[in-house]
């Protein structure tokens, strides 16, 4: 199994039980090596370059220059998802290439919108997981992955927001964390009226049927429209030709007197739209590609960190076999020369474990449509506090 697929199934692994494990120290998100990203400074998301390679249909490439913001008036918390290699059950406070590259690849674009703010946090490891799959788990504290990403939070609030409106970002383990914290230390107090929107990708977020509000999160809407602010905006993708099946994990929750909530970053309203991926343009790492792909047909190199691929997919939320999912389209023709899939599905060997879809690009195939709410958010968001 790859590394990939290992991390894909963390959501199902965290669900068991693990050895008791001694209680941890508090983590200070006050010192700045506790982070891995943080405006003014040098690090994970001020460092890689933005720039991306647009591969056309026909092959021809455009290099886009991308600038950070110099000045922003929003800031976007991210906690990203299951990927760290470390030996424990809970990963160390120290961040490695693969916590770098996912930052880089999932959020360092929002530095074009928001001042960015990410904690390193001891999530569950890669290692955990493998112990889990071979009946010999590890010692796993599963507080401990959220006791970190609050206690971050709570410094944030404290000595950053300074009324400033936010956005919080993450995948899988990450969404889910987000999810119990919207739940514990925003709603029902004053940060939620800073809250542009929370975008969680690749975990279930759970509303009574037919409604956009309840359950996971009591008084967070669904985010319908780009001008909605303090609304949560969640999705999980699978291929329009392979829909969830009976067994699926995502888009669906236990209770049946609920569901769980689908909103296209492209398209809040409903409805088909073209999708504004941004991918790794190399060997990616945690829950995107698993490989460097050819994306043109001649192989050869592209120059820029990310790769953009026009027209090549769109979506749209779907009930399917009782699952609200984001159905993805790929738009290919094999007759040209670009990629016709960048892939994107959990593979065991030749097996293709449909429950999961398209979970390892969740965030990438709607990219630039989610870095280009936030401003639109803000607006929206200034215009009502008459800021």
């Amino acid at each position: 199994m790859t590394t990939a697929n290992m991390i894909a199934v963390v959501l199902a692994a965290a669900a068991q039980s693990a050895p008791a494990v001694p209680v941890a120290a508090p983590n200070d998100y006050a010192l700045e090596q506790n982070w891995l990203c943080r405006p003014d400074r040098r690090d994970a998301c001020s460092t890689p370059s933005l720039d991306v390679t647009e591969v056309a249909p026909d092959g021809t490439r455009i290099v886009r220059a991308v600038k950070r913001a110099t000045a922003s008036e929003a800031d976007c918390f991210y906690v990203y998802p299951t990927l760290s290699y470390d030996a424990g059950g809970n990963s160390d406070m120290i961040a490695n290439d693969e916590e770098h590259r996912v930052v880089e690849a999932q959020f360092a674009r929002f530095g074009t919108v928001c001042r960015t703010f990410a904690p390193i946090y001891r999530q569950s490891t890669l290692s955990w997981l493998r112990s889990n799959m071979t009946g010999n788990p590890i010692p796993m504290d599963p507080e401990l992955r959220y006791n970190d990403v609050r206690d971050a939070w709570r410094q944030y609030m404290a000595a950053d927001n300074k009324g400033r409106p936010f956005v919080l970002v993450g995948h899988s383990q990450g969404a889910g964390l987000l999810k119990r914290l919207i739940a514990e230390e925003i709603e029902g107090k004053p940060a939620a009226a800073k809250m542009l929107s929370a975008m969680l990708a690749g975990t279930n977020v759970a509303v009574p049927k037919g409604k956009d509000q309840g359950a996971d999160l009591k008084q967070t809407p669904v985010c319908r429209s780009a001008g909605q602010t303090n609304c949560v905006i969640a999705w999980t993708s699978f291929r329009g030709t392979t829909p969830p099946p009976a067994n699926s994990r995502f888009g669906r929750v236990p209770n049946t007197a609920q569901e769980s909530i689908c909103a296209n970053p492209a398209a809040l309203g409903g409805g088909m739209a073209t999708v504004h991926a941004r991918f790794p343009s190399g060997a990616a790492i945690g829950d995107l590609v698993a490989a460097s792909p050819a994306w043109t047909k001649d192989n050869a190199p592209i120059t820029t960190p990310s790769v953009a691929v026009p027209g090549l997919y769109s979506a749209q939320c779907v009930t399917v076999n009782g699952a609200n999912v984001l159905s993805v389209r790929i738009n290919a023709d094999p007759a040209d020369p670009r990629i016709d899939d960048v892939g994107g599905d959990v593979r065991f060997g030749a097996f293709v474990a449909q429950d999961w879809g398209l979970h390892l690009i969740d965030v990438s195939l709607v990219m630039q449509d989610l870095v280009d709410l936030v401003p639109v958010q803000l607006s929206a968001w200034k215009a009502r506090s008459g800021r």
